[in-house]
């Protein structure tokens, strides 16, 4: 352990953090003072805790850049400086603009239903910055903390984390391109799960299809108009009366049938489910869980009940193995229907009828020991969403263990990529945010989540038919690619736009042909929609250009239409040629 002394006093310390090095050549772990490090609550985010606490012996270089700290009233202040011409990536699922340089986020889990450009806290909370240095090179910067966080980069070529302490801040080079900084990680934090092929697909999905003839009716619409779809998404109207894992006898009376006409059809079904178990005697769920005392608890140890789509419920402590033991077994029996992937919706957790929109802080979470054990939800909060989707990945996994498991959750910490994929929550159907789809998924990507995407032509509002078949061609090279819209909106199935969105179908087709280019860095850690302006810097008109062995241009905004460009040429996925530019 190495590092500089610090300055002290009764109220305040600071100074350059003291450092090791772990995990392999180029990873650093920094902490404000050896009693510090022997205080840090475990890891989350790595998958292996014994790869942050032990130091390599011998073969390491120093870090090149060492963070300083002030810890002031209980707040761990931690800023590392960079030479100028840097620039900052990353930070999880964020709105706005690509480039994170000169933006605050806070990470805390959030129902961010309708958010903007400028919201700092949204669903996902990942305390992650990747650093483009001026000579090329990247490193990565971890927070190691799931207590709510500052990620401060409003300071030119500074990056602030504020947290309470005390926590280690961790770093990954640098190394001499993005991509090697994003597989180091993986090392750290894991790789995304191995997805089945026909995720990989489109999806469609809406609140609600019902009844379930409504649903035949929509497969069968997809192949009479040979429009490629693959998968098709049950809402919350399914179940009776919002109850976790039961079906509405009305309007779902024979779910296996129903996945079995979908399964003939050349289709899969997926299926919500939420932390939320209504309060009810006589419920099967509610009853397990209250005889074998599985809920959150208020301060005083009774069980918290908040309002969620059922009414009053409880919440499953997923911190505890007994729990997430036993929501596998729920899962388990639920898949059986026929079930071939499941939804986790509102696990922020999201909480109706107050201010904040979760749970009070002071609710005990009683968590294993490697997490920390017996602790309020404040500690618990962000990592709450993940634990939630590695019970449900756990329990696909019991169900059927030669089947590969598929998860998508909406919460979720830096880590949940090894149990689940994510959408971007409840966007608005404008072209503000089709554009700021494009920068969310590849600043999850950036942050070591790579399978992502948005709902394509926005959950809330109508969308326009030309708005629909950009976002649509667009979608089709996500990582995940799932239309999906509110409930009273207009119908937002491809063929419901008329012919200026008739090409939706030759992009779904375009998507299968990648296939193999969007499969292959999920098994090495890298990120399957390659960011091309870290490849081509001074290429401004490239800046939002993704892909992977592809490259994919968004519809340019009007302010940049008729700019001078650099001369050059695009071929499509027909092997027609555009010749572009005017001049250097």
């Amino acid at each position: 352990m190495a590092g500089n002394r610090t300055n002290e006093t009764s109220d305040e310390r600071s100074g350059n953090m003291i450092f090791e090095p772990i995990l392999e050549e180029g990873v650093f772990r920094f902490d404000c003072s050896a009693e510090d490090r022997n205080a840090a609550y475990p890891s989350f985010s790595f998958v292996d805790q014994k790869a942050r606490e032990t130091p390599l012996t011998s073969g390491h270089k120093a870090p090149l850049y060492t963070p300083t700290f002030q810890c002031v009233m209980g707040q761990q202040i931690v800023n590392i400086k960079f030479p100028l011409g840097t620039s900052f990536y990353g930070t999880g699922e964020v709105s706005g603009q690509l480039e994170r340089t000169g933006k605050r986020v806070f990470t805390w889990n959030t129902d961010a239903y309708g958010y903007g450009p400028g919201t700092t806290s949204l669903y996902q909370s990942h305390p992650w910055v990747l650093t483009i240095l001026p000579s090329g090179e990247a490193l990565g910067v971890l927070a190691d903390t799931s207590l709510q966080c500052e990620i401060d980069l409003r300071i030119e070529t500074n990056i602030k984390f504020i947290a309470a302490g005390p926590y280690p801040v961790i770093t990954f080079g640098p190394f001499a391109s993005p991509t090697d900084v994003l597989v180091t990680l993986s090392h750290a934090i894991g790789t995304t799960f191995m997805p089945p092929k026909w995720s990989l697909g489109y999806h469609q999905c809406r609140w609600s299809y019902i009844p379930d003839a409504r649903v035949c009716e929509i497969a069968r619409t997809f192949r009479e108009k040979k429009i490629p779809c693959d998968v098709i998404w049950m809402d919350i109207d399914y179940m009776d009366g919002f109850r976790c894992f039961t079906f509405n006898q009305e309007h779902f009376p024979d779910p296996k049938s129903l996945v079995h006409d979908l399964h003939q059809n050349g289709f899969k079904a997926i299926w919500m489910i939420d932390p939320g178990i209504k309060c009810e005697k006589g419920y099967f769920v509610y009853d397990s869980g209250c005889e074998k005392d599985l809920w959150i608890q208020t301060a005083d140890g009774k069980p918290f009940v908040g309002d969620v789509w059922p009414g009053p419920c409880v919440f499953p402590d997923f911190t505890h193995s007994n729990v997430r033991s036993w929501w596998a077994g729920l899962i388990k029996g639920f898949v059986s229907n026929g079930v071939d992937g499941i939804w986790n919706d509102m696990n922020e957790p999201a909480v109706f009828k107050t201010l904040t929109k979760t749970m009070p802080e002071t609710n005990i979470h009683r968590g294993d020991d490697e997490f920390g054990s017996r602790q309020n939800h404040l500690y618990y909060h962000n990592v709450y969403g993940m634990l939630m989707a590695r019970s449900t990945f756990e329990g696909m996994k019991l169900a059927d263990s030669n089947k590969r498991p598929f998860v998508l959750t909406r919460a979720g910490f830096i880590g949940s990529q090894k149990y689940a994929a994510t959408w971007t929550g409840d966007n608005l159907s404008t072209w503000e945010h089709l554009h700021m789809s494009i920068s969310m998924v590849l600043n999850l990507g950036l942050s070591g989540q790579p399978l992502s995407g948005p709902d394509i032509g926005g959950f809330a509002g109508n969308a326009t038919p030309k708005l629909f078949g950009r976002w649509m061609g667009i979608g089709a090279l996500f990582p995940f690619s799932r239309g999906h819209s509110e409930a009273d909106t207009t119908n937002h199935e491809p063929w419901s736009f008329g012919e200026e969105a008739r090409e939706v179908s030759t992009f779904n087709n375009y998507d299968l042909c990648i296939f193999p280019l969007r499969h292959a860095p999920r098994r090495r850690g890298g990120h399957n929609q390659v960011l091309v302006r870290l490849q081509f810097q001074n290429w401004w008109f490239l800046a939002r250009l993704h892909g992977f062995g592809s490259l994919v241009p968004p519809p340019a905004p009007e302010a940049t239409r008729g700019r001078n460009r650099r001369r050059g040429r695009l071929v499509t996925y027909r092997k027609r040629i555009y010749r572009f530019g005017f001049g250097g």
